[in-house]
């Protein structure tokens, strides 16, 4: 019979390391080893990291790995603002466990958009997992990704793994100075955009605007009806939370992505909401934007003293 482990191998609740690694060797060998500690021990793993190293890594698994929980996180994570909840959710599935977990959610290939939320998302897991006994394992490629968003990792993890050994980060810093730093300006539109401004009463126009504008693009019905749901949501959002008005702006980027733009005066006083699941006793705004994550393709999110900006994309591809 297993019983409940109270700590990772970081001898304390909860252990954040970064992996840096160079290569694929390197990569299972160290990934691997995480995990088998994790089935020696008996403690529940999961593992999200993108397509190709998985299947190199349950191949050197071999049965072994019928005891873990794969996931692609190239699917999972194709929005950011997913994985967390993903993340919280396999944690609270084993309650009173010691959890490990491997997620990978920024890899070569991932736009500039992607990484500023990526990087969002780890900095948030500490946050989130304060307190909870959970090992989560986070690789970067040091050979494929910018020095930036290496740097960026020693700043969201206190604690690096690199040659094989492990230390504390001198550069770790908390989430707010982190999220903080990733509210940057977001880009002008790169392509004609329709702008219509709104206030109480007058959703069912916004709606009706979204949807006529969406008709005109290649998106697919099913990707229309999701995409008119989360701006619906999110100016529901600005009325009831940001200050009973907001402007949409839409467009349909160069990159062949539908955009949809939503400002207001708002303050997004909880950097969890959205990315945490919302209970029976959440807010409204906390349920909306977690909708609005799981609709959409990526969800930019700038949260200034002025008001909050939310940048929906919608691609015309499901995968």
């Amino acid at each position: 019979m297993t019983t409940a482990i109270t700590a990772g191998p970081g001898k304390e609740p909860f252990f954040h390391p970064a992996l840096f690694y160079r290569d694929l060797d390197e990569y299972v060998r160290e990934t691997g080893t995480f995990v088998r500690g994790a089935l020696e021990a008996e403690e529940p793993v999961f593992v999200a990291v993108p397509g190709p190293r998985l299947d190199a890594l349950r191949q050197d698994l071999g049965a072994d790995g019928a005891a873990v929980d794969f996931a692609d996180m190239t699917e999972l994570g194709r929005n950011p603002g997913r994985i967390l909840a993903a993340l919280q959710g396999f944690a609270d599935a084993h309650p009173g466990w010691a959890v490990r977990i491997i997620g990978e959610p920024i890899w070569a290939g991932r736009s500039p958009a992607e990484i500023v939320e990526a990087t969002r998302h780890e900095a948030l897991i500490n946050t989130a997992f304060t307190g909870r006994t959970a090992s989560i394992l986070c690789p970067y490629d040091t050979s494929a990704l910018p020095p930036a968003v290496v740097a960026d990792a020693r700043r969201t993890h206190p604690t690096l793994i690199e040659d094989g050994h492990t230390r504390s980060s001198s550069a770790y810093t908390s989430a707010d100075v982190v999220c903080a730093g990733c509210d940057v300006p977001l880009p002008e539109p790169d392509a004609p955009a329709v702008r219509l401004e709104y206030t109480a009463g007058e959703l069912g126009q916004v709606r009706e605007e979204a949807d006529a504008w969406a008709r005109r693009t290649p998106l697919d019905q099913r990707r229309r009806d999701d995409l008119v749901i989360a701006i619906s949501e999110a100016a529901a959002n600005s009325i009831a939370h940001g200050g009973g008005s907001g402007t949409l702006r839409l467009w349909w980027a160069h990159s062949g992505t539908a955009v949809a733009e939503l400002r207001d005066s708002g303050r997004l006083t909880n950097p969890l909401a959205g990315r945490s699941r919302p209970t029976l006793t959440s807010s409204n705004g906390g349920r909306g934007l977690w909708m609005i994550h799981q609709l959409c393709d990526l969800v930019e999110v700038r949260a200034h003293h002025t008001g909050l900006t939310l940048r929906l994309h919608m691609s015309t591809a499901t995968a």
